[in-house]
């Protein structure tokens, strides 16, 4: 297709994203849906699908080199590796800690991993699916993390890495727990799919492990529809990684390239013919997580908006905080004390003494259209997926059950407007107030 047809279509395409635009209802209250989370997707998202379907480019390709490299630099880490969902990066990163080059720290089955119980799955299914063993440890209300301490209490003589969750954008004691398990000789695994941009002591979340992951399914502070990313610091590790994302081969020629290491059939390789063609030589039991060019496409333009996503996010749960600061019966959450959170979502628990109960509450958003979400999975250890599965617990998990029956959390994500969030506070309040 000539470039000039291309260009032509591109143009027909923003002016529709116009059009539907211009068209649009303003705010109803009461009618129009607030989501709890949603992607924003202006005419540059739009135009920048279509012209990556127009000329074809279905695999991953140049636009997935080029976004690996800009987001790698966004969150301040040398190697970035696409992948088709978040959930595959949580898989790949974990994965590639088990294979033999690692020496005596890679993760063997029957190893701990610890992580909380208070979470979404698939940060705590890799440990499973590579057949080693979680060890769950509760969180602190408010803030809805844990701490280093509880961490440290539960290390044992088989543990070999931490993996979990800056929950809903709020970090972690990442420097603390970083610190902690290179003391012990731990890896380190950051789940950073909520907290992109997110901060602790100054310092991006997403730097502090051995490996962190992101998501960019349409919820999360990006959005590529699916898709999500593995990052690390250590070509080693990011060499694995490809490796791993890959199929397991051990080629690293970038796609459409030939020869890259100038010895494609000059390899002696495992019990292969001396010479085997270096493309089709495995040296790991991998997969095949790519995103496409199509995905990269979307994520690339989504990128250059994300300091004002970020900005939108920190602004919404700034006036959520304050309008509804005092108002009884509800725990209002709280940044983790040294950090800068990219806000997820706004959680709320409700008090021991509030004369309401959650479903009591929720019903009464979502009749007034306000969407609401659980936190996650709550207490992960009462689901039936999870109830004949090998774990530890270490301590108990109080406030993980509080969780799970008095938690849920409004949105914050920049779709909303002020006057959403202000008719959100409205509405909380006069709940609560009926229930006085």
């Amino acid at each position: 297709m000539a470039d000039t047809d291309v260009q032509s279509i591109i143009e027909l395409t923003r002016k529709l994203h116009r059009d539907e635009e211009a068209s649009a209802q303003d705010f109803v209250p009461g009618v129009t849906p607030i989501l709890p989370s949603g992607a924003v997707l202006d005419e540059d998202d739009r135009a920048a699908l279509v012209e990556q379907a127009l000329r074809l480019r279905i695999a991953s390709g140049a636009a997935a080199l080029r976004f690996e490299r800009l987001f790698a630099k966004t969150i301040g880490v040398r190697k970035a590796h696409l992948t088709n969902s978040g959930s595959s990066a949580n898989l790949l990163a974990l994965a590639s800690l088990t294979v033999p080059e690692l020496g005596e720290r890679r993760l063997r089955p029957g190893d701990e991993v610890i992580t909380v119980a208070a979470g979404f799955p698939t940060t705590v299914n890799p440990i499973i699916q590579c057949g080693l063993v979680p060890v769950f440890v509760d969180v602190d209300l408010g803030t809805y993390n844990t701490t280093v301490e509880r961490i440290e209490a539960a290390i044992g003589p088989r543990t070999k890495a931490i993996m979990m969750a800056h929950t809903l954008g709020n970090p972690f004691q990442a420097a603390e727990v970083a610190e902690l398990a290179r003391d012990r000789d731990l890896f380190l695994v950051e789940d950073n799919c909520d907290a992109v941009l997110s901060t602790y002591r100054g310092r991006r979340t997403g730097t502090f492990g051995d490996y962190s992951t992101v998501s960019f399914y349409p919820a999360h502070h990006i959005t590529m529809g699916e898709g999500g990313c593995v990052l690390s610091n250590t070509l080693e590790l990011a060499r694995i990684t490809e490796s791993m994302r890959d199929w397991g081969r051990d080629c690293w020629c970038e796609p459409g390239e030939d020869n890259k290491c100038l010895k494609r059939f000059d390899y002696q390789m495992g019990d292969l013919p001396h010479g085997y063609d270096h493309k089709y030589i495995f040296s790991h039991v991998g997969y095949n997580l790519k995103a496409t060019d199509i995905q990269a496409a979307l994520g690339l333009s989504q990128l250059a908006r994300l300091p004002d996503f970020v900005a939108a996010r920190k602004r919404n749960w700034r006036r959520l905080r304050d309008g509804l600061d005092g108002v009884p019966g509800l725990l209002l959450p709280e940044p983790t004390p040294g950090s800068d959170p990219s806000w997820f979502g706004f959680v709320v628990t409700l008090t021991e003494d509030a004369p309401f109960r959650r479903p009591e509450l929720v019903d009464f958003l979502t009749a007034r259209r306000i969407g609401t979400r659980l936190l996650f999975a709550g207490n992960l250890l009462r689901h039936p997926a999870y109830r004949d599965v090998e774990h530890r617990v270490a301590g108990d998990l109080t406030n993980s059950d509080i969780i799970t029956e008095r938690s849920f959390w409004i949105g914050v994500y920049p779709g909303i407007t002020t006057e959403m969030t202000d008719y959100m506070i409205a509405s909380v309040r006069e709940f609560v107030d009926r229930h006085r």
